[in-house]
């Protein structure tokens, strides 16, 4: 394929065909004859042209080592409708508007149609797991709903707590966001019977991409243009103690310190604070610093996959390493 193709995209061309069985399963399985509002809610979100990169993890994991079943494509649209449930559920908690530049459900529709939805799609999702009849498979995608729901509980207490530091973003990004990661593509080396060893670096390079990834996210927040597919200063508006802003109060003191616990702490924005807050960003080279993080976390993802098979899926999963770092200008 052509150089220029962006590492997700020649990973999806490599897994095409168990890609489209996965895309299948999740069109079947989101139906109900009882409730049309279901389809509707969960294809409104599914359908927006998402990257499919955890269940891509997850065939990619099992591809490598050898699996030739069905189960996969089970596992895979499993990770996929765990990671809508909680979409659905945090445009709720978040009140956002927008999600992948369209309105989101909650937005279209109302929350309890997107709380509802996210509730039985978790519930498919424990379906899906059951039929691999793997105990292993079940705690280990269980263990990641819980931790998920955990780091957004974490993150709801921490939201405009100044004292919020760099270990409790680190508990909240890997609950949020890396514990998807990590058991997609865990389980997609267990499901393939991959050697103990192999199973957990396939789990180290899930967990450091995802944190790499939520870094990301936190540092795309101040950029701007058109392919973001979120506004510019959402987690400022929103009181987010994302790593950038974590940095920048940890190094602010006089009228920057009131600047933050008037923002974030007490929530008292006006005209121009968002300007401001994103030249103490600067000042303090918060936001050069958590790219240099993110970018570290992503090497520390290419490391975990060394034990791994030398083949072609090793590779592209490499290179989506660096992919999800080289986002950030």
């Amino acid at each position: 394929m052509d150089a220029q193709v962006k590492p997700h995209e020649r990973l999806a061309h490599a897994l095409a065909e168990p890609l489209a069985e996965v895309d299948a399963m999740i069109r079947a399985r989101m139906a109900s004859e009882n409730a049309p509002r279901i389809p509707e809610v969960t294809d409104h979100l599914i359908g927006a042209g998402g990257k499919r990169i955890r269940p891509m993890l997850t065939l990619a994991a099992a591809r490598m080592n050898g699996y030739l079943g069905p189960y996969d494509v089970h596992l895979a649209a499993t990770v996929e409708f765990i990671h809508t449930a909680t979409l659905l559920h945090d445009d709720v908690v978040d009140e956002s508007g927008q999600r992948r530049g369209r309105p989101t459900a909650n937005l279209l529709w109302d929350n309890k149609s997107s709380v509802l939805v996210g509730d039985y799609l978790f519930a498919r999702s424990f379906q899906l797991m059951v039929e691999t009849g793997s105990m292993r498979v079940l705690d280990i995608l269980a263990n990641a709903a819980a931790t998920i729901a955990e780091g957004e509980v974490l993150q709801l207490t921490a939201m405009s707590d100044l004292s919020t530091g760099e270990e409790t973003y680190l508990k909240i990004v890997r609950g949020k966001t890396a514990a998807l990661f990590s058991a997609a593509t865990e389980v997609g080396g267990v499901i393939a019977g991959a050697r103990l060893d192999l199973v957990q670096a396939l789990e180290r390079y899930g967990d450091a991409l995802g944190i790499a990834f939520q870094m990301v996210d936190d540092l795309l927040d101040w950029q701007r243009g058109d392919d973001i597919g979120k506004n510019v200063g959402d987690d400022f508006r929103e009181r987010k103690m994302t790593l950038p802003i974590i940095r920048a109060v940890a190094a602010a003191e006089g009228e920057e310190w009131t600047f933050w616990v008037r923002t974030i702490g007490r929530g008292k924005q006006e005209d121009g604070d968002l300007e401001r807050a994103e030249e103490l960003l600067h000042r303090h080279g918060a936001l050069d610093g958590t790219r240099e993080t993110a970018i570290a976390w992503a090497e520390d993802a290419k490391e975990a996959l060394s034990p791994l098979p030398d083949n072609e899926l090793r590779d592209m999963l490499r290179d989506l390493a660096d992919y999800v770092v080289a986002r950030i200008r």
